[in-house]
């Protein structure tokens, strides 16, 4: 039964408009930092690229529309979806962003690890992992949320243990450095980086045994592992001024 509006407030007074979900969601390949992009099977921008997404159903919240949509628009599995962090982004809602009508959308970023090869569904006639240098024009103005989305992710770096997700489950910290320099698009001072790394409480925990003989001329690397911590203090910034 739906409720009855308040006295005097008139719904038709306003003009509607539609609330959807796009998605910026990267993972590291190759060393290379990739996001998830569709290909458009209908107007407007058919075979175009594009962040996945679509409309917010009636009865439905963003953030079950972003997973929904997440699974339709690439055959992602729902307990693959289910276990990504997306973390809304910010909402974005010029009028003309959608030449159908007035579209509203709330954005959400996640990078996460070990993803499998996507395939298309729902009305996306493909999908498929782009460099995220350079995935070329996308619809809509998904070229400005891909843009605030990687910003976002290289905070959370900043802030966060994420990148031992993306590491093997023991690791030098030559590969954990690796993974700062992939999403942060710059190169690092190696001892320094190593200082800051385990003057981090939590951050990695060494691991007993032999170390790993890496590729190059030098003694081999210590292991490591995640540590128990989820935050890092203080945070590990990025240098500014210093591009691969």
């Amino acid at each position: 039964m739906n409720a009855r509006a308040p006295e005097g407030y008139d719904p038709h007074a306003f003009e509607p408009f539609a609330v959807t979900v796009d998605l910026a969601v990267f993972t590291v390949r190759g060393s290379r930092l990739h996001v998830l992009l569709v290909e458009r099977g209908e107007e407007p921008y058919k075979g175009c690229w594009a962040l996945p997404g679509g409309f917010v159903l009636p009865r439905e919240s963003a953030g079950s529309a972003a997973r929904r949509e997440l699974a339709e628009e690439t055959g992602l599995t729902e307990n693959a979806v289910s276990a990504f962090h997306l973390e809304q982004l910010r909402t974005y809602s010029e009028p003309d962003r959608d030449p159908r009508m007035r579209v509203v959308s709330v954005a959400y970023a996640a990078l996460v690890p070990d993803l499998p090869e996507p395939r298309g569904g729902g009305d996306a006639a493909s999908a498929q992992w782009w460099d995220a240098a350079a995935p070329g024009p996308l619809a809509f103005d998904h070229d400005r949320i891909l843009a605030d989305a990687h910003d976002r992710i290289g905070a959370r770096l900043e802030y966060s243990c994420l990148a031992t997700a993306f590491c093997p489950p023991e690791f030098t910290l030559g590969e954990l450095q690796q993974v700062y320099e992939t999403v942060w698009g710059v190169e690092l001072d190696r001892p320094n980086f190593r200082r800051k790394v385990l003057a981090t409480p939590g951050f990695v925990q060494a691991v007993e045994g032999a170390p790993r003989r890496t590729g190059g001329r030098g003694k081999p690397a210590a292991l490591y592992r995640a540590g128990a911590a989820t935050t890092l203090h203080p945070p590990l910034l990025r240098p500014e001024g210093r591009s691969t």
